[in-house]
């Protein structure tokens, strides 16, 4: 656009100068358009700085800072990202040695309650033990005091058979026989 203002501004100023009568060479030295051609660069200059360098600037520096926020914004998270990451590796380092903690104290409970319940079987057993013993012996006595009373009876009634017969070598051989019969066998 700059070319094709410049070109008709010259061209102007060309017939301009010459009354529209001559046509200059393009070799030719004219210092008046050598003057209107710097005075209408500057002016275009300073219009497409106005119009067009301070916006596109003002554009290019917005964007460089949204840029700029978005990096840093992504670099805040990135690192609230990795706070959390190493905050949830403690929470897990935490979490499991409460948990070997919790494993540990069952496994004890466990063992200890398995030492007591083992102990009071044994005094159970000792105590069922105990106690079988003393009814047995309790039993036995009691046995042996029925055995005696019943030998002592079979006695009596022997001795008795025997003082009111007289008893040749038979009839004691058969008396001792009927004796033992009626003793019990244990």
């Amino acid at each position: 656009m700059a070319y094709y203002l410049t070109l008709l501004f010259n061209n102007l100023l060309v017939f301009l100068q010459d009354g529209g009568h001559e046509k200059p060479s393009l070799l030719s030295v004219n210092p008046g358009l050598i003057i209107w051609t710097i005075i209408i660069f500057v002016l275009l200059l300073i219009l497409l700085r106005k119009i067009a360098w301070t916006p596109l600037l003002n554009a290019l520096n917005s964007r460089e800072e949204s840029i700029k926020n978005s990096l840093e914004n992504a670099e805040k998270l990135n690192q609230e990202a990795l706070d959390l990451i190493e905050q949830n590796k403690k929470n897990l380092a935490e979490a499991n040695a409460k948990s070997m903690e919790l494993i540990n104290q069952a496994k004890e409970m466990a063992n200890k309650l398995g030492e007591e319940m083992k102990q009071k079987a044994n005094e159970d057993a000792k105590k069922i033990i105990e106690q079988a013993k003393a009814e047995i012996e309790q039993q036995k006595n009691s046995a042996m005091d029925d055995l005696k009373d019943k030998i002592s009876d079979i006695a009596i009634e022997a001795a008795e058979k025997i003082i009111s017969e007289s008893l040749d070598k038979d009839k004691q051989k058969k008396l001792v026989d009927e004796f033992l019969t009626k003793v019990p066998n244990n």
